[in-house]
């Protein structure tokens, strides 16, 4: 997936303070919604760029969560405390409310229980952003009806060895976040790192939402 900076890619304001590392476009957006002075839990947080930034550029505290060890040495060599673990395992380490935004940044889809997951990050965190691939994408569909699993930028794999378990569509996931009670508190889309305004369910190639509890 490609990178732009934060500040270029107009999502960020250029005075938003220090950014050490380029964003990926989502975790852009994510960095936009995310207020100064935050605690974050960033579930599987990979290299812990987003987390790095988060620190540096708006004053948050807060953990990642990976399984990689690689990734987690990434984290560490950035200064983001991150804890081992596998999301699916259970945040019964965490308290209730313990953080002010709970993240999961393009890895929904490799979730065997996606259920129990959105679950436990509307229990721990006061609010939940969640980016993932759309697969209701104009171009997923022309695969399909080629006779191919699509293959693209968000989802590089072969039908064979992908990790992707659970692909969804905007209208899908939407669906699923009222399912469980939660309630939408922002949206965004992009294609090719570009926010997209117009047919997003069919022209955009991610989808990143935020949510909340009903009260």
């Amino acid at each position: 997936m490609p990178t732009v900076s934060a500040a270029s890619a107009g999502l960020i304001p250029v005075d938003a303070g220090p950014v050490a590392t380029a964003l990926r476009p989502d975790h852009a957006v994510i960095g936009q919604w995310i207020a100064p002075g935050s605690r974050v839990l960033d579930l599987g947080c990979g290299d812990g760029a987003l987390m790095a930034w988060l620190q540096a550029a708006r004053g948050c505290t807060g953990y990642g969560v990976e399984i990689d060890d690689e990734a987690v040495l990434s984290c560490v060599r950035r200064g983001v405390d991150v804890v081992q673990r596998d999301i699916e395992a259970g945040l019964g380490m965490f308290g209730h409310d313990q953080f002010d935004v709970v993240v999961l940044s393009m890895a929904i889809q490799a979730t065997h229980q996606t259920e129990k997951v959105l679950r436990e990050m509307s229990q721990v965190g006061s609010e939940g952003i969640v980016s993932f691939p759309n697969f209701g994408h104009w171009y997923h569909a022309w695969s399909i009806l080629r006779g191919r699993m699509p293959v693209s930028r968000e989802m590089p794999y072969e039908w064979f060895n992908t990790p992707n378990l659970h692909l969804a569509t905007v209208r899908d996931f939407e669906d699923f976040l009222r399912r469980l009670g939660l309630v939408i508190t922002g949206r965004a889309f992009l294609a090719d790192g570009e926010p997209v305004g117009w047919l997003p369910a069919l022209r955009a190639t991610q989808a990143i939402y935020r949510f909340r509890r009903s009260r």
